[in-house]
């Protein structure tokens, strides 16, 4: 049997490891080098083409849970991530140029993987070959227009990117260093404080700025544009990514009336991301409305935020719990595509994806966590006929079946929860030769 994944992001590297570690040759085929998505402006794998936060690393936590799943299957990008992390309080976030370098050596060197450098067109294969696709949210051209013929229409939302600015172009006499509840170290997230005329100003200017696309559109909730959560209320921001809670302004020894959070985007400590301020806004305006933030009258832009639209099939109906077709069981599809929503939500589901082709070619049954894992959950999700709605999904504990009886505190719930997904997953890994 011959593999063969198609794209190079987080999903397509992650299927193409777990085939190769197991012993089989894989072709990972990659257009980048010949062409770039809007989104992308590197040539190598795994490129983090949004934020540079993986999300909390606790494991008490969603993100975290499932991060330490990834990691007992065999995870190429945790461990790398964990390799080139940058502080970030509470967070693993990476220096995104040096994780995506780790990655490209690490398949490139790997003496199973054959990386192709060609723009795939359709979904044609031999007779004997199982199929990856990995392309990612930004699927287009021949290769989409086979997709749909397929699976039927896309389905689509917008994503937004948020601002990079220098380190050295912060004023600090304005903005401090701090984590929330002290979580982390000083020089982890720098903090651009708000008194509530300050805050007020900013927004109505926020509110009334042009945008780069004028029509309307749909947006997934995790990525909404600043601009337009600000339309839904005046605190709306304060209550989202401009909140306040957790810090305090050393200049006056209050807590702000709302604050912007700024974290590190590179081991270096140089270059900072604007936290939750994904924008729609055109570069100009971005530079005159968050040249309002205080701290940041002048701050230098390396890079504005950025929209792009992302499509994914509709999984429910055309997905198995491994991630396999049901018209066709040796076509797999992974990462946002699917509608899983997320940087390690997308290398999880190219784990199973690249898992399960393995056990295809040899003849064993398909494997799938348990839904009380947090893998197990998602896949649970993109492949529940029940869902009517579809729409992408992170992680969040709110997958995962509750606790009997409830743990009333939520901190030692979330701990409950994430102990039975380890002892759950230790369990399958320890009997995997018989799942």
């Amino acid at each position: 049997m011959k593999f063969r994944v198609i794209g190079g992001g987080l999903a397509g590297v992650e299927a193409a490891w777990q085939i190769a570690q197991a012993g089989y040759k894989v072709k990972l085929v990659e257009m980048k080098g010949i062409k770039k998505s809007p989104a992308h402006k590197s040539d190598m794998l795994a490129e983090l083409v949004c934020s540079n936060s993986l999300k909390a690393s606790r494991l008490d936590s969603a993100a975290g849970l499932l991060k330490e799943e990834m990691f007992l299957l065999g995870s190429l990008t945790v461990p790398i991530a964990r390799d080139c992390a940058v502080p970030a309080g509470g967070a693993l976030a990476v220096d995104r140029n040096a994780f995506s370098s780790a990655v490209t050596e690490k398949i490139k060197s790997h003496k199973n993987i054959e990386l192709i450098t060609e723009v795939a067109e359709s979904l044609d294969k031999d007779d004997d070959e199982i199929l990856i696709i990995a392309t990612g949210p930004l699927t287009d051209g021949a290769l989409a227009e086979s997709i749909s013929e397929k699976t039927g229409e896309y389905l689509s939302f917008y994503d937004a990117a948020a601002p990079i600015v220098t380190a050295e172009s912060v004023d600090m006499s304005k903005a401090f260093g701090a984590s929330r509840y002290d979580r982390g170290g000083e020089d982890d997230y720098l903090n651009c404080p708000f008194n509530k005329a300050e805050y007020e100003a900013f927004i109505n200017e926020l509110v009334n700025a042009e945008g780069a696309v004028v029509h309307d559109f749909d947006v997934y909730e995790g990525c909404m544009p600043i601009e337009k959560l600000a339309k839904r209320g005046l605190d709306a921001p304060r209550f989202g990514p401009m909140k306040p809670v957790g810090l305090t302004d050393p200049n006056t020894g209050h807590r702000p009336w709302a604050c912007v959070q700024l974290r590190r985007e590179n081991s270096k400590g140089t270059l900072f991301n604007l936290v939750g301020f994904q924008t729609n806004l055109k570069f100009g305006e971005q530079k005159r409305v968050f040249g309002m933030i205080p701290g940041l009258e002048n701050a230098e832009f390396v890079r504005y935020g950025v929209m792009h639209r992302n499509s994914f099939i509709d999984s429910p109906r055309l997905l198995n719990a491994d991630f396999s077709q049901r018209s066709d069981n040796k076509i797999f599809f992974a990462g946002q595509i699917t509608g899983v929503e997320g940087y390690m939500e997308s290398a999880s589901s190219g784990i199973i994806a690249g898992l399960n082709a393995v056990r295809l070619a040899e003849g064993k049954k398909p494997y799938v966590p348990k839904n009380v894992t947090m893998i197990g959950a998602l896949c649970e999700y993109v492949s529940d006929e029940s869902v009517k709605s579809f729409q992408p999904m992170g992680a969040n504990f709110g997958v995962l079946p509750p606790i009997e009886p409830k743990i009333r505190d939520k901190k030692e719930r979330y701990a409950a929860l994430a102990n039975r997904a380890i002892d759950s997953l230790k369990e399958d890994i320890k009997n995997f030769k018989e799942v």
